[in-house]
């Protein structure tokens, strides 16, 4: 057998025979200390010309390049920032992330993502993380109010997501309301009015808005809903597990307004599971306008929200504040759309145009 090109009598090759050069070896070529060094590569004006030059040619024929760590340690930041979500599953995550890490790449930072998954200690994570990072992003309720101004007290950048504003951090949220608002009263014209809104509003602020839009909506038209939320995770098994549960009450409602896609997803195939057609015996919406939704059978009617925009926003508002480009907090809110197409017993896909602001 050959032994491997460049090992003797088998052995691996030395890890330090591999390594670039160190800051150590440029002072050492250049007759200068690392400080020296390190002054030269961030402010060369400091130096004097022929030590700048010295250092220079030391560093060219070394080819040395400075580490990340060095740079960031260099600079006092870390050259990254964090983002907290409760979980990691799902388009919508999938979504706001890329949207996000898009942004924070153009900026010249990493992405550090911490998935909580409501696990004992995420506390205390989210607060080493924000230790560990320049700037953190805090998706819903991952933690309380408390953690998030601690976070603020300690000096670190945040923006929260879905979320209401905290004194001191930036905040990225849909409009909720309105939009659900519009979603029940379209069902209203279908002639509906035995509605149930499916998903937990005590899981998270998006939910409950949500939910309070169906209300208003309700109370606009001079109806009680007839139903109080049916809690379920935002999956679509637990959708179908909750639209089975719905579906075998005597008095089961005539339309399901899923809180997300992934809801309506499980509800409609609930519906199928119990011999039931969509729209025809029962009516069924959803949330965010995941790809999967106009690919079902039927398509399905639901709220456009964002989601890319959200991620980009999130990280364009958190590098102003990591910059000192701005000091006051900003709170956006970003527009959503009903997207009507076969689901809730409308012939042919159409738009209800923009809501929100």
């Amino acid at each position: 057998m050959k032994a491997l090109s460049g090992a003797s009598n088998g052995a691996l090759p030395d890890r330090r025979s591999r390594r670039g050069p160190t800051i150590y070896e440029v002072a050492r070529r250049a007759g200068v200390s690392i400080a020296t060094v390190s002054r030269v590569q961030r402010r060369a004006e400091l130096v004097a010309e022929p030590t700048r030059d010295r250092v220079e040619r030391a560093i060219q024929e070394l080819e040395y390049r400075p580490s990340a760590l060095g740079r960031s340690l260099a600079r006092g930041s870390h050259e990254a920032t964090g983002v907290v979500f409760p979980d990691l599953s799902g388009p919508y995550y999938s979504a706001v992330i890329l949207g996000y890490e898009e942004t924070s790449a153009a900026e010249g930072s990493s992405v550090l993502i911490l998935g909580t998954h409501r696990r004992p200690g995420a506390v205390d994570q989210v607060l080493d993380l924000g230790d560990r990072v320049d700037g953190l992003v805090i998706m819903g309720r991952t933690v309380d109010d408390a953690v998030v101004e601690e976070l603020v007290r300690r000096g670190v950048p945040v923006v929260l997501l879905a979320r209401g504003p905290v004194a001191g951090s930036d905040s990225v949220r849909v409009d909720n309301r309105h939009a659900a608002e519009a979603l029940v009263t379209h069902l209203f014209q279908h002639g509906h009015r035995a509605i149930a809104f499916v998903g937990d509003p005590g899981a998270s602020a998006d939910a409950f808005e949500r939910w309070e839009g169906f209300r208003s909506a309700h109370a606009a038209a001079g109806l009680t809903p007839t139903f109080e939320p049916i809690a379920c995770a935002f999956r679509e098994s637990e959708g179908r597990e909750a639209g089975r549960r719905i579906l075998a009450a005597a008095d089961r409602p005539t339309a399901l307004v899923g809180a997300n896609d992934e809801i309506a997803m499980g509800l409609m195939e609930a519906a199928r599971d119990a011999g039931l057609r969509t729209p025809a015996d029962i009516a069924v919406t959803g949330w965010d306008d995941i790809p999967a939704g106009r690919h079902l059978s039927p398509q399905l009617t639901t709220v456009r929200q964002p989601m890319h925009d959200i991620g980009r926003r999130a990280a364009a508002l958190l590098h102003e504040r990591m910059s000192g480009s701005r000091t006051e907090p900003r709170h956006v809110v970003l527009p959503t759309e009903l997207v009507v197409r076969s689901s809730c017993g409308c012939a042919a896909p159409t738009s209800e145009g923009g809501v929100g602001t």
